[in-house]
């Protein structure tokens, strides 16, 4: 498998979706609830039907779940050694919200990890690419493409910090207070959806505690990309965060940062 082929294959797919919700982006759309209560646009079926249809078509042999489908079983699944893993739209109450700060996300998961990313921010025109194996991280940003990375924690400036614009709560604010005791200045970026680890990835900003629940396919595009571009996703076990290795499809709570050679947990506060 050529895994840059398969990114600039993958490309396009993403920017498709992505035009595709900006359709009902510049409509006056309707917001369901799923059971769960988490709300559900137009956009969302849209852009999930023609991501499996062409991602399908693109790798017949390679299954696919996606947030906007029932996903298969453990029983079935746990045999799997690679498969696509498919946000359509992640943030869709940023989408909701109108604040641009929507993504799409596809991944190649294999072996419990995120192999390939493209994450796709239709409102912004970017677009980012992780590869893994390769050590590459790539933004495209209209006509400009410039490859990307993590930036060092090296002492010369603040502790920048990411957090979700819809979730947190008073755990984050305490941790909040708690790095500021370890790190001095801390600042603090609200951002939404899977753009968060992308801005890690570009090296604007150095740590996402995530203190809360989210699902595999909200941040494994990603993780690819801050991977690729030299950052990591752990959790508070200081484990790296894995795929498709139980039943839920629910992530523990988790870190994302930037430089990942910086020892974090010797200076990170415990929950």
């Amino acid at each position: 498998m050529n895994h840059e082929q398969l990114i600039d294959e993958v490309r396009p797919i993403v920017e498709r979706a992505g035009a595709e919700i900006l359709k009902i982006y510049a409509s006056d759309f309707d917001v369901e609830l799923k059971d769960d209560q988490s709300p559900l646009t137009q956009a969302d079926l849209n852009a999930h039907a023609l991501i499996v249809s062409e991602l399908a078509a693109l790798t017949p042999d390679i299954p696919i779940i996606s947030e906007e489908s029932e996903s298969p079983g453990f029983a079935v699944r746990s045999g799997w050694s690679r498969y696509w893993l498919v946000d359509p739209l992640d943030g869709t109450k940023e989408f909701i919200n109108r604040n641009g700060e929507f993504t799409v996300n596809i991944a190649l998961i294999e072996d419990h990890a995120p192999l390939l990313g493209v994450v796709g921010v239709p409102a912004l025109g970017n677009l980012y690419t992780g590869n893994v194996p390769a050590g590459e991280a790539w933004k495209y940003a209209g006509s400009e493409v410039a490859r990307i990375s993590v930036r060092p924690m090296n002492g010369d400036h603040p502790l920048t910090v990411v957090a979700s614009r819809s979730h947190g709560g008073e755990r984050l604010e305490q941790y909040l207070d708690a790095l500021r005791l370890e790190f001095g200045e801390v600042t603090r970026t609200p951002v939404g959806s899977s753009l968060k680890l992308c801005i890690l990835a570009e090296g604007k900003a150095d740590l996402y505690p995530r203190l809360g629940p989210t699902s595999e396919w909200d941040i494994g595009a990603a993780q690819a990309v801050l991977t690729a571009a030299g950052g990591a996703v752990w959790t508070f076990a200081e484990e790296p965060l894995g795929y498709n290795q139980k039943d839920s499809i629910l992530n523990p709570e988790f870190l994302a940062v930037g430089d990942a050679e910086f020892p974090w947990f010797e200076r990170l506060p415990a929950l």
